[in-house]
């Protein structure tokens, strides 16, 4: 993406929640939060679980990985994980979260929404809807970095991600033109104030209230001291070597600032999972990358006051076969994937469900999709029962069924 086109976007897209949306809420009853902020850690392409957090050592399709032991009992992981390893006390892992989606587009829209998609319906995604909950001014609610994140569906654009292409060269495209004197700038903005208030009360709804509040978030961004919070080239040296050097560690980098800052929401994507061939030095690979990023993000808030409020999760589109094909891939198995969970109101030190020796099937505690974020909507304060009515007057709820994990919480 250019710069020139991601300072549309900037514009258009923002996160922006200056405004509320308007939407009527049929029902809203919520428990108070343990969480305040939630960090998406998101494997785009689908992991595979047997080399992760689900390893099968010493059977034909285990892999050629070793495993780490862990001081949690019945907890071992990919010999590519060692810091996750030893923070294993403070991590909650599911290995048996299931859906029956095993096509990618249709899995990132139940993982970002807990809905399967439905034609005529456009759920919003999780972070949306806590963005619109936790109402933030001068930043954007929710921001996704490396990866568009998933639409604010009928909650309008107030509530969309902020999309960052990359850490490092996003604070360039957070100025003003420098072409554009200020009184130039004054001038525009005021033409465009101008143009939004006719155009909102000849429209007035969702549309032109998301519209207003996005530009504004856009002003807000270009103008003030706001944008600081993405810039992640002042911290130390030392910072960035406990955090890695790659695009996806530095966007680990980026969500602690932007979660300290006030940002309700960061999702980070590391992409490159869909490992159909070559499955091994692939996962050996981001796994490393990941074992640093999320450690150090994980280990920073800590140290920072800010894990006990903050609710790191890891997830990504499905699990991966235990057979491994020709190619030397794992393809898709959406019956069974995993999940990690660390932080604001989680129980450290806990496994959820087992599979069978070969991982094909689950064997014990069977976790849906709308399970996981029934549990995550309480562990935030947000009420998953939540009713919105669509513009056709279909009433939608935040959620799709599911129920809470008691296990999972602290």
């Amino acid at each position: 993406m250019s710069s020139s086109s991601f300072s549309r976007r900037t514009v258009l897209q923002a996160g922006a929640v200056t405004a509320l949306c308007g939407l009527p809420t049929l029902r809203a009853r919520a428990q108070a939060p343990r969480a305040r902020r939630l960090v998406l850690l998101y494997m785009e392409g689908g992991p595979s679980q047997l080399d992760t957090f689900d390893p099968k050592p010493g059977t034909q399709t285990g892999g050629p990985f070793s495993v780490l032991s862990t001081k949690v009992d019945g907890l071992t992981m990919s010999q590519h994980l060692p810091t996750l390893a030893a923070l294993a006390p403070r991590l909650c892992v599911v290995r048996t979260l299931g859906s029956r989606e095993g096509n990618h587009d249709r899995a990132r829209y139940l993982m970002h929404t807990g809905h399967v998609p439905q034609g005529g319906v456009d759920h919003p995604s999780l972070g949306s809807v806590l963005a619109r909950a936790r109402h933030t001014v001068g930043l954007p609610g929710y921001v996704s970095i490396l990866g568009p994140g998933k639409d604010a569906g009928i909650l309008g654009a107030a509530f969309a991600p902020f999309p960052v292409p990359s850490a490092r060269e996003v604070m360039g495209l957070l100025h003003p033109p420098e072409t554009l004197t200020p009184q130039r700038w004054t001038r525009r903005t005021s033409l465009w104030r101008a143009l939004e208030d006719t155009f909102g009360a000849a429209h007035p709804g969702v549309v032109s209230t998301g519209q207003r509040a996005v530009g504004e978030q856009a002003l807000h961004l270009l103008e003030g001291d706001a944008a600081k919070a993405f810039d992640v080239q002042g911290e130390p040296e030392a910072v960035h070597t406990r955090y890695g050097s790659t695009a996806f560690q530095q966007g680990c980098l980026m969500a602690r600032r932007l979660l300290e800052s006030g940002v309700p929401c960061v999702e980070v994507t590391l992409k490159g999972w869909d490992t159909h061939k070559d499955n091994f030095p692939t996962v050996a690979r981001l796994s490393t990358e990941l074992d640093q990023g999320m450690g150090a993000l994980i280990t920073d808030l800590d140290e920072r006051g800010l894990l006990q409020d903050t609710l790191v999760v890891w997830l990504g589109d499905f699990g991966r076969t235990p057979r491994i094909n020709a190619a030397g891939g794992r393809d898709h198995h959406p019956k069974s994937g995993c999940a990690v969970l660390c932080g604001g109101g989680v129980k450290g030190g806990v496994v959820v469900g087992a599979t069978n020796a070969t991982g094909e099937e689950v064997v014990d505690r069977p976790v849906g999709v709308p399970d996981l974020f029934v549990t995550i909507s309480q562990l935030l304060g947000l009420d998953p029962r939540e009713t919105w009515e669509a513009p056709s007057g279909r009433p939608i709820q935040a959620v799709d069924g599911g129920k809470v994990m008691t296990e999972v919480l602290g």
